[in-house]
């Protein structure tokens, strides 16, 4: 799944460049390179499909070169991740009945790269001879309110869990509740299940969505006008929020991946190299005084910095925009980009 905007991660991530197609951390790969890297070692190139914006088509086929076009899908608008899941659960039933596919968001880091495809090896196992969804969940470190939580019933098998309840973005008071109770995983976004298992729980709870999408030829000449009709009748809801919370069959399996969904300028700071003052930077040319754990970055390598007397700051310098604002403030960058849309001229920045 490639197709947000990102815009917590204005300035550097715009409408025309979402982060999913940059470099965020600085490793010589964007970010959905990373993700059909990591996943390509176990599922074939030909088996591997991009669902994106269709303003991100393009963009896709030049990052990711191995992919034939086709499997290269544009959304005709933004729908929230339910309806792209059943496009393509639809898109891959059309090609085999039985398949099992996992989901994956383009902009995540997964630093543990072995345990992560030993995880999706055991989710295919368990997809395949049951009628499960299954999520990976992550143990959380902080009462964090940006993240779907998963609280699991306690077995005998520390594989696997069954879920108990599914709650997506809680506020503070009830994160904070989570973390205390122990039986709770923080949602990765990632999911894995038979095409039977999904397109069954769509039509179950997602019914009217499940009709809409039973008009098309997938994989045919006729598919993209069909869509096309489809999508501005569709509801826009999430995944979470339109199956996961109301299945009864939704599994999950803990796993310690190093996870982060760089949601964040702070997630990034905090998996960012950083020098001795705790400072994230990119540029050789930054040079800093009195400050201390800030994250700065300079879209033009050559130009110079001098920050003096700035503590927990993100400072993002772009050709067109520059940031400057707290770390604790970086949920309010939607905030900020919302603002500046209403601003006269105001477009030509984000």
């Amino acid at each position: 799944m490639a197709g947000g905007i990102g815009s917590r991660f204005w300035p550097m991530s715009t409408q025309k460049y979402p982060k999913q197609f940059q470099d965020i951390l600085g490793t010589g790969r964007t970010m959905i390179q990373q993700t059909y890297d990591r996943i390509s070692q176990i599922v074939p190139k030909e088996n591997i499909f991009v669902i994106t914006n269709k303003e991100y088509v393009d963009l896709t086929e030049q990052q990711l070169p191995e992919l034939n076009s086709e499997n290269i899908v544009g959304e005709p608008m933004m729908k929230n991740t339910a309806a792209c899941n059943l496009y393509m659960a639809k898109k891959i039933a059309a090609k085999n009945p039985e398949a099992n596919m996992i989901v994956l968001p383009a902009d995540h880091l997964i630093l543990k790269e072995t345990v992560f495809l030993q995880k999706v090896e055991l989710a295919f196992e368990l997809a395949s001879q049951n009628d499960y969804l299954i999520t990976l969940g992550i143990t959380p470190t902080r009462p964090d309110t940006g993240y779907g939580y998963i609280q699991f019933e306690e077995n005998n098998n520390s594989d696997f869990y069954k879920v108990k309840t599914f709650t997506e973005k809680p506020d503070l008071e009830i994160a904070k509740t989570f973390l205390e109770s122990g039986d709770f995983l923080w949602n990765a976004g990632i999911f894995i299940w038979n095409v039977k298992s999904i397109l069954s729980a769509f039509d179950q709870h997602l019914e009217e969505m499940s009709q809409q999408f039973l008009s098309c030829e997938y994989n045919s000449n006729a598919e993209e006008q069909c869509i096309e009709l489809i999508y501005p009748k569709v509801n826009k809801i999430s995944i979470d929020n339109g199956i996961l919370e109301k299945a009864e069959n939704v599994f999950v399996i803990p796993a310690d991946l190093g996870w982060s969904d760089l949601g964040t300028w702070t997630s990034v700071y905090e998996n960012a190299q950083k020098d001795e003052n705790k400072n994230a930077l990119k540029s050789k040319h930054i040079l800093t005084y009195n400050s201390k754990g800030n994250i700065i970055r300079l879209k033009n390598n050559n130009k110079a910095a001098i920050i003096d007397g700035l503590n927990n700051y993100i400072i993002v310098d772009t050709e067109k925009a520059l940031l400057i604002c707290p770390r604790d403030n970086d949920q309010l960058i939607k905030d900020y980009v919302q603002d500046l849309k209403t601003e006269k001229k105001g477009e030509k920045f984000l």
